[in-house]
């Protein structure tokens, strides 16, 4: 891998032999654990302009260049967040000059508070070939990482690095987005659709459909030397037009009662084994990825698959030694006249991949000149700590990835397509609802994670009769087990919400995953209890889950801020009325000033009696802990009283009972820089 400076530029045909297809990442931490930001791509002709709005790539259009480009979305990481971005350099529009790769933040947020603001690039096999490194960011609300560009036909990077203080607006104006200075004040034009963009401040904007812009007479050669240009507006940059979703609620139902069922295109009564379950979830999936082909590239492009026409078989004979072998999948993707396959392995219910199968479709991968093997199952994948380990020769020329796929990720990327995102037709939107009923129905067999492993009754009997001691490897699988429940955790919340949902990882920047898994574990085998917290896009403050395996008791919390502006009492009021619809047995409790804490109670104790909660001894009040409490499944797996079970009722009744109330009352969390409670 080559470390570039800013300003440095390479020849990816110097780093690598196949970089028809490359992933860019860009990463970063913050030091409290609450930054973000939002990455967008520009696809430039040569003059440096877009040569319409759909060439601006951000989270309202995730999709640019024919599919050639594709915002992948974040990936939790040891210390911090990645976003990731899929490039299929053979299929960029040949108008297409330059790439410009860049992010931006909002609600007031600067760059120079991040923390390790990276930019890596790999290829295909997922070999990194470029990192660049920035620790001068500066007070910019947005920022240009680098740019891929065209010279002599070849494609090149180079490290830009550098701000812009008019935020993602000027940004985007500068390179020929067209931007509609008066929306908002007078409407749209010839009646063009409208959604909302966020950008620094946060606040909602109506912007309406892209139009052509007029070209620029005069552009510099490359995004490095156009940051000295004078940024032109603040306003927002028009999006795509709005694609089809479904509603939550279906349609009142036409059958005599309720015994009718609904005829569905994928029927699970014929299931008898888990054989058949493999085969025919198999199928299932791969019929609609080749079908539905924004959901066919949502699965595939961080895998290295070029945007191109996709078809996948299942049950294919390939030989191997003696006798053939038959992966439960193949995935081909052509495009240009070039082919990228990939093998398909799959497991359903708790069955788990075996070591000696993958290794065995690695080969003939190898072998064949295939690009990858997938593998799908409930497990969830953690970075340091494979599922399978294989063998690479590495005498082979031909370099083949190994990638997996939980089944909860399948179901979450079609949620979000088909309850947020949109696709391109009511038929499509369907097929991807019909998949979606499939993996959730009982008998499927796809379920997500739904198992805490052997080692789970052990380590609470240990922690119950204070005989498990630090270092047993029983307390690190727990730990495992418990940081794939909460990734989980976050891919169902994010589809119901449609908004991104990470865990926070309070780790500093090249902290090895297992060291720092270990740490936990020792903590698991002192304390007794395992704690988690998630960041709901959008939002600065995050939900905490603890679960105390001593007390037997799950804890769901969040913080929020209370105004400097008037007296405590007018703000305890003030949380009372916003909390008006939580349930009466949330815990209330008062923060201030420093690491102290004040009074607590239950909110049907403080309704008649906010003053209650106020402190007594005359103490700064700056905030508010709010909690509920449930009993905790004792089982390892998803039954009714199993523990992940009552994992996922406690995030959802603290979500809808909680902060949905302080949401729709115009609340924020606490760290968030403004206040929750009003004077």
């Amino acid at each position: 891998m080559q470390d570039l400076v800013k300003g440095a530029n390479v020849g990816l045909a110097a780093l690598s032999e196949d970089v028809s297809s490359v992933v860019m990442s860009l990463g970063w931490s913050s030091s409290t654990g609450e930054g973000d930001a939002d990455v967008s791509v520009l696809l430039l002709d040569g003059n440096g302009k877009v040569r319409s709005d759909v060439d601006f790539c951000f989270y309202n259009n995730p999709i640019a260049g024919n599919g050639s480009v594709q915002l992948l979305g974040k990936t939790p990481t040891a210390d911090g967040n990645e976003d990731r971005i899929s490039f299929d350099l053979d299929a960029v529009p040949p108008e297409v000059e330059q790439i410009v790769v860049a992010a931006s933040r909002y609600g007031g947020s600067r760059f120079g508070d991040l923390n390790d603001l990276h930019l890596t690039l790999a290829d295909s096999s997922g070999d990194s070939l470029v990192q660049f490194s920035i620790d001068d960011a500066g007070a910019v609300s947005a920022f240009i990482f680098g740019e891929l560009y065209r010279r002599t036909g070849e494609w090149k990077f180079r490290a830009v690095g550098q701000g812009y203080e008019s935020g993602l607006a000027g940004l985007a104006t500068d390179f020929g987005v067209d931007i509609d200075d008066d929306a908002g004040e007078e409407g749209t034009e010839d009646g063009a659709e409208e959604e909302p963009l966020r950008q620094s401040g946060d606040q909602a904007a109506t912007v309406p459909s892209p139009r052509i812009p007029e070209p620029a007479p005069v552009v510099p050669e490359s995004a490095e030397e156009k940051l000295s240009a004078e940024p032109k507006s603040r306003t927002r940059p028009r999006t795509a037009k709005k694609k089809v979703t479904l509603a939550r609620t279906a349609k009142k139902s036409l059958a005599e009662n309720d015994s009718w069922k609904t005829a569905r295109l994928f029927p699970l009564s014929v299931l008898k084994s888990d054989r058949e379950r493999e085969t025919r979830a198999t199928s299932v999936l791969l019929s609609v990825m080749a079908q539905v082909p924004e959901f066919g590239r949502r699965l595939t492009a961080g895998f290295g698959a070029p945007a191109g026409r996709m078809e996948t078989f299942t049950e294919v004979s390939l030989p191997h030694g003696d006798s053939p072998r038959r992966p439960d999948g193949v995935i081909r993707v052509e495009r240009a006249g070039k082919l990228w396959t990939a093998l398909v392995e799959t497991k359903t219910n708790g069955n788990a991949l075996k070591p000696d199968q993958v290794q065995a479709y690695m080969d003939i991968a190898a072998r064949r000149g295939y690009e990858a093997v997938i593998t799908l199952s409930n497990d969830v994948a953690l970075e340091g700590s494979p599922l399978v380990d294989v063998r690479i020769d590495g005498r082979r020329k031909h370099k083949v990835a190994l990638w997996h796929l939980s089944w909860a990720e399948v179901a979450h990327q079609a949620q979000m397509l088909i309850r947020h995102e949109g696709v391109d037709n009511a038929a499509h939107a369907w097929l991807l609802q019909e998949l979606l009923h499939y993996l959730q129905h009982e008998h499927s067999g796809c379920h997500g994670f739904q198992n805490m492993g052997a080692a789970w009754v052990p380590v609470r009997k240990g922690i119950d009769d204070e005989t498990l001691s630090q270092g047993d490897p029983r307390a690190m699988e727990v730990i495992e087990n418990w940081e794939r429940l909460v990734r989980q955790v976050c891919l169902r919340l994010g589809g119901e919400l449609g908004q991104k949902v990470l865990p926070v990882q309070r780790a500093k920047r090249g902290v090895d995953p297992r060291a720092r898994r270990a740490e936990l574990a020792d903590q698991l085998c002192s304390q007794g209890r395992l704690h988690a917290e998630l960041r709901i896009d959008g939002t600065s403050g995050v939900l905490a889950i603890t679960a105390d395996l001593r007390t037997g008791k799950l804890r769901t919390s969040i913080e929020v801020v209370a105004s400097e502006q008037g007296y405590p009492l007018s703000r305890a009021k003030r949380l009372i009325r916003q909390l008006a619809a939580a349930p009466a047995d949330l815990h209330i409790e008062t923060l201030v000033e420093g690491d102290g804490t004040g009074p607590r109670g239950t909110l049907e104790r403080l309704r008649p009696e906010p003053a209650d909660i106020l402190p007594k001894d005359g103490a700064e009040l700056t905030g508010f802990r709010l909690s509920l409490f449930k009993g905790m499944g004792s089982g390892r797996g998803n039954a009714e009283s199993g523990f992940i079970r009552s994992v996922d009722e406690a995030v959802d009744r603290f979500h809808a009972t909680v902060i949905a109330q302080l949401e729709t009352r115009g609340g924020r969390r606490r760290g968030s820089g403004e206040p929750v409670v009003a004077g």
